[in-house]
């Protein structure tokens, strides 16, 4: 039975290995049984479900998922915490601790092999500066998830359910959005943890889209033109996109482009929607494919050979 949502049963097993919080990881550990209820009955864990769990700590919330789970795998970074979470979790036997950085782990493989390919689901409570990366490396790598229920900074939870035209709207707001559903569950006082944090934290529920929202040919270029419009924020979006390393279009091309869209080229990246940004990808790549169309024909009206023109030209637009 899960006996770890509280602080006497934490401080016991803090105490009993000698145990020091590592800043360095963020470590911050649940202490209310109601929070841990809650997060487990929003991320609606079955005895179906594969549940792969980041960050399990002494293994307080992991207690509540081999509970209700078929299996869980535990990915924990911090080494001296393993012998913590095999005392703590000696009781169950369906979980697993993999002592491994999450973001070296291959979590498609892992789905493949523990659950046959099918989706997972995801339960966390992330080290706030390291939330980014997880969240964008699980949606990007291709690891069929049904949904991630995870305990982030409260701020980093309104960034990602805002829109265009608020402050905390940015890059991680319009790929949530592309990837998934954002719900938050219940705010969670800093009160509820053991060290206590600076700031507030949220449950926040991100369930996968079975079928992508917008159309977009080319996803790679369409995130690449969201980081550039939000890296410089105060600078228009043809700016922007001018300044971006990843991109190489002129600035003639980039307002053809935002013009395409129905947009004047003063516009800020900030002011466009998830459905915009899709729009202005395609444009980008029916004028990458308007060019090498333009080469084909000159090519073919040269016998075959490519002339310097037409190729640097192809290095320019970097379709070569």
């Amino acid at each position: 039975m899960a006996y770890l949502g509280s602080p006497k049963a934490t401080l016991e097993v803090i105490n009993k290995y000698g145990f020091a919080f590592q800043k360095r990881f963020g470590q911050n550990f649940l202490i209310d049984s109601n929070i841990l209820e809650n997060i487990v009955s929003a991320a609606n864990i079955t005895k179906e479900d594969f549940v792969l769990e980041i960050g399990p700590g002494i293994g307080t919330m992991t207690q509540y998922l081999c509970e209700n789970a078929r299996e869980v795998v535990a990915v924990e970074i911090d080494k001296s915490l393993i012998p913590i979470l095999q005392d703590t979790l000696s009781e169950y036997n369906n979980v697993e601790v993999i002592n491994e950085d999450v973001l070296k782990v291959d979590i498609k493989k892992l789905a493949e092999e523990r659950n046959d390919g099918k989706p997972i689901k995801v339960v966390a409570n992330l080290p706030y500066y390291i939330t980014t990366p997880i969240i964008m490396g699980l949606f990007e790598s291709g690891v069929p998830i049904d949904s991630i229920t995870i305990m982030v900074q409260k701020e980093v939870a309104d960034r990602m359910q805002t829109g265009p035209g608020s402050k905390d709207y940015g890059a991680l707001s319009l790929a949530v959005q592309y990837y998934a559903t954002a719900k938050v569950i219940l705010n969670v006082s800093a009160t509820c943890f053991m060290p206590r944090p600076n700031v507030d934290s949220a449950v926040i529920k991100l369930t996968r889209h079975k079928e992508p929202t917008v159309n977009v040919a080319d996803e790679k270029l369409m995130f690449k033109i969201i980081r550039a419009s939000f890296n410089q924020r105060r600078k228009t979006l043809v700016n922007g996109l001018k300044n971006s390393p990843e991109l190489s279009f002129s600035k003639e091309q980039i307002v053809k482009a935002i013009e395409k869209i129905g947009k004047p080229e003063t516009i800020r990246g900030e002011a466009l929607t998830l459905e915009e940004f899709a729009e202005l990808a395609n444009a980008f790549t029916e004028l990458k494919y308007n060019i090498i169309k333009i080469i084909l024909e000159t090519q073919n009206n040269l016998d075959g050979s490519l002339n310097s023109s037409a190729f640097f030209l192809c290095l320019e637009n970097h379709i070569l």
